[in-house]
């Protein structure tokens, strides 16, 4: 039962992703991933308050919190859960594992992003 609302809570956070992409995109234009900058801060902001409200004030049930931080804030944007992880090993005192967790991720990315780029030039033949 959980699996499934986790992937329904996965299907509305897609959905709003989308939504206010689009919406911006009208309203400021495509020449900056202004939706893309707004969807991240708002699902890091979310995935802060709904983790501190189950994890540590536990006023938000586990299986709720679940369905919020994977499902929807999963669809919404991952980069919510990894501003909280990172945060989450600083924290803790793991700076060393956070500062290497944020540039592994970042560079990483950037890497795998350009990758797949030159990949699809490739079976594209451009």
């Amino acid at each position: 039962m959980r699996f499934a609302l986790v992937c329904l809570g996965g299907a509305a956070g897609t959905g709003a992703r989308y939504l206010l992409g689009g919406l911006l995109i009208r309203w400021l234009g495509a020449d900056f991933p202004y939706g893309t900058l707004l969807v991240n801060l708002i699902g890091s902001f979310l995935i802060g308050l709904v983790q501190h409200l189950a994890l540590t004030a536990l006023v938000v049930p586990e299986g709720l919190r679940v369905v919020l931080a994977v499902g929807v804030l999963g669809g919404f944007t991952t980069y919510s859960a990894f501003a909280y992880e990172s945060l989450r090993l600083a924290a803790d005192g793991a700076w060393g594992e956070a500062v290497l967790y944020v540039g592994l991720t970042t560079m990483l990315c950037f890497g795998a992003c350009l990758l797949g780029i030159a990949a699809g030039r490739l079976v594209a033949g451009s």
